[in-house]
């Protein structure tokens, strides 16, 4: 009777201890399978409003990669060092290690592309746009080290990035191909549930991805999805199609964070007179020395 007694209370004790597990359980795994739902604008659709940006590296590199010394490299007695023109920067010219935001690791380049992708790092110095403070372009103006906001209501979206003084305006019919290539293409969004799908092309042949060389044509187009994830997040998507230079289209994907201090908001940087100097100073009466 006793041994019978200890078994069920044994038995007793582990359904009791199976339950109060099952109660720690089943809600940590019901938190990954619940849907997060954002707040609405009038017209009942996921408002993202805000201000918002990328904490990576990817305006180095999107695709992984290690520390290196410079972007502008030349070579030294033991390895690569700094090239002249970055070696007083030190280490604030240095490249920090990313790890990538390429879907499958890898930028599917034709071979004549991939030439070239490599011969724009040699000569970064001279030929990233960013350097002379052109317009960045989709998608690298989402993911550049400074904030963009979106305006959003039910007949207008509105998206304004600190660099360079950037715009874009999404239409929301699509009002036909684009007239001229630009910078910022033309961009027309939809609605899929929650998710906003950006579709952009007429861009020129004029931006990068980054500042490890990665080009496109103006055959570039550029799919962009923005969903609400949590109050202070949106996950970023683009897929990126250019038959010119690419074998098939590829995504890169990330997390874009709310600036959730008081005081946020987008500052003047319209760095076209910082670069004067740069591009056109050779052309003074008498030029400064270098």
């Amino acid at each position: 009777m006793r041994h019978r007694l200890a078994g069920m209370t044994a038995g007793v004790v582990a359904a009791v201890g199976l339950t109060v597990l099952m109660q720690f359980v089943q809600p940590l795994a019901s938190q990954g399978q619940a849907t997060y739902r954002a707040p609405r604008t009038s017209d009942g659709k996921a408002d993202f409003n805000g201000i918002w940006q990328a904490l990576n590296e990817a305006n180095y590199d999107l695709e992984a990669h290690m520390a290196r010394p410079a972007l502008a490299l030349r070579p030294g007695p033991y390895g690569p060092v700094p090239a002249a023109q970055v070696l007083a920067l030190g280490a604030v010219g240095s490249v920090p290690p990313g790890i990538g935001v390429v879907d499958g690791g890898e930028i599917p380049y034709k071979p004549e592309a991939l030439a070239k992708k490599k011969e724009n790092l040699e000569k970064w110095l001279d030929r990233d746009p960013e350097i002379k403070c052109y317009l960045p372009g989709i998608p690298r103006a989402t993911y550049m080290p400074y904030p963009f906001q979106i305006f959003q209501s039910p007949s207008a979206i509105f998206m304004a990035y600190e660099y360079a003084g950037a715009v874009r305006n999404i239409y929301l019919k699509d009002p036909g191909p684009p007239p001229v290539d630009s910078w910022m293409g033309q961009s027309v969004a939809k609605w899929e549930g929650d998710t906003l799908v950006i579709d952009s092309r007429g861009f020129n042949d004029s931006t990068w991805f980054d500042r490890a060389g990665n080009f496109h044509s103006d055959q570039l187009h550029v799919v962009e999805r923005f969903t609400r994830t949590s109050p202070d997040l949106l996950s970023y998507e683009a897929t990126i199609e250019d038959p010119t230079v690419f074998t098939r289209p590829w995504k890169i994907s990330m997390p874009l964070y709310r600036r959730v201090e008081k005081t946020a908001q987008l500052m003047d940087f319209k760095c076209v007179e910082f670069v004067e100097e740069l591009m056109y100073g050779q052309w003074r009466k008498k030029p400064l020395s270098k």
